[in-house]
C-alpha cells in the first residue's frame, strides 16, 4: 500500500463532516492542511474523491465505494488498539504456563488461584509437561512461562528461583530394611529400585550423581509418573528414588519413611524461566511480577533474575 494511513484518515473524517472546514476542527489541523491531504490522496489513486456543494463537499461514486473500506479499515485498527489497550490493563488477554503436573499441584496452585481471582479477564493455560519438554514450548514460544529445573546450558533463558528440590530415597515404613542403618551409596545402588522414567530430568540427575561417584544405577521398575512411583514404594515393591519435597505428606503420614544414607545429593533448583530479550505479553508480565513479588515477601530478602 503506496497511500500513507494518514491521508485516508483525513478522507475519512472528510467524508462524514462532509465540510472541510468541520473536518481540520475534528483533527485538529488547519483547513490548508486537510485540502492538501485530499488533493495528495486523490492524486496517488487517479481519481476524483470529493465534489463542492453549497453546504461542502460530497463524495463522489469512486469516493463512496473507498469510504466504505477505509471506513472498516480504520474501525479494524481503533478496535486492534482498544483491545492491545485492554490487553495493556489487564482486562483481557491470553497466559500459557508450561509446568509438570507435580510443579502445578506443589507450587502453583496457590498462585494461580490468586492470579485469578484478581485478573477474571485472563485466560489461563496450563501445558503439562516434564522440565526438558516445557523448556522446548517455551523456546518454540508455544508457552509464555517455564516452570522447570533449569539446565546448565540456558544461555537463551532468564530465571528466577522457585524453590529447592533434594533427591532422596524412600520405602514402605514396613519395608525389610534397617532404617536405622546409614546406607552408602553403593547399599543404595543395590536395592530394588523404583525410579522415574530416564526422561524425567531427575532421574538423568540422580544417575549422573551416582555415576559420577563410581555407581550405576539399574532400576528394577520405571515408571512416567510420581503418584504410581509413590504407591508402588508404599506397599512394599522397593526403595524409591524421590524428590523429597513432593512426598512430604505421605512421610508425615507414615506411609513412607526417608532412608539414612552417608552421602547428600546436591539440591536442585526449580525456576521460573523465560526468553531472554524477548519481550513478554502484559498477562505473562504480570503473572511472572505476582510469583516474584510474592517469593521476595515470602523470603523477607529481595530477589533478582539470574542467568
Amino acid at each position: 500500500m503506496s497511500v500513507k494511513l494518514e491521508l485516508y484518515r483525513v478522507f475519512k473524517e472528510v467524508a462524514e463532516a462532509g465540510n472541510i472546514t468541520a473536518a481540520a476542527q475534528a483533527l485538529y489541523i488547519s483547513q490548508s492542511a486537510v485540502s492538501q491531504s485530499i488533493k495528495q490522496l486523490e492524486g496517488e489513486l487517479q481519481t476524483r474523491l470529493f465534489a463542492r456543494n453549497s453546504r461542502g463537499v460530497a463524495l463522489t461514486p469512486d469516493g463512496r465505494m473507498l469510504y466504505e473500506y477505509v471506513r472498516s479499515a480504520i474501525g479494524l485498527l481503533e478496535t486492534g488498539e482498544e483491545k492491545l489497550s485492554q490487553s495493556r490493563e489487564l482486562q483481557m488477554g491470553h497466559l500459557t504456563i508450561g509446568a509438570s503436573d507435580t510443579v502445578t499441584s506443589q507450587f502453583l496452585l496457590p498462585y494461580l488461584e490468586r492470579f485469578h481471582r484478581q485478573y477474571p479477564a485472563i485466560h489461563i493455560q496450563i501445558v503439562s509437561g516434564r522440565s526438558h519438554k516445557v523448556l522446548g514450548l517455551l523456546q518454540s514460544g508455544k508457552v509464555d512461562i517455564a516452570f522447570a529445573s533449569t539446565p546448565q546450558e540456558s544461555a537463551s533463558l532468564e530465571t528466577h528461583p522457585c524453590f529447592a528440590t533434594h533427591s532422596v530415597f524412600v520405602a514402605a515404613a514396613d519395608y525389610p530394611c534397617d532404617f536405622g542403618h546409614v546406607y552408602s551409596l553403593a547399599e543404595i545402588a543395590a536395592f530394588p529400585l523404583i525410579l522415574l522414567e530416564r526422561k524425567a530430568s531427575s532421574r538423568l540427575y540422580l544417575e549422573k550423581y551416582f555415576l559420577q561417584n563410581g555407581q550405576r544405577l539399574h532400576p528394577e521398575i520405571e515408571l512416567g509418573a510420581r503418584s504410581l512411583l509413590v504407591d508402588l514404594a508404599a506397599i512394599g515393591f522397593g526403595v524409591a528414588g524421590v524428590t523429597e519435597e513432593f512426598v512430604h505428606e505421605e512421610l508425615s503420614k507414615g506411609r513412607l519413611r526417608k532412608l539414612a544414607t552417608d552421602f547428600e545429593i546436591p539440591p536442585r533448583s526449580v525456576d521460573l524461566c523465560v526468553l531472554r530479550d524477548v519481550p513478554l505479553t502484559p498477562a505473562a508480565q504480570r503473572f511472572a511480577d505476582f510469583v516474584k513479588d510474592s517469593l521476595s515477601q515470602r523470603s523477607g530478602t529481595p530477589l533478582n533474575w539470574e542467568n
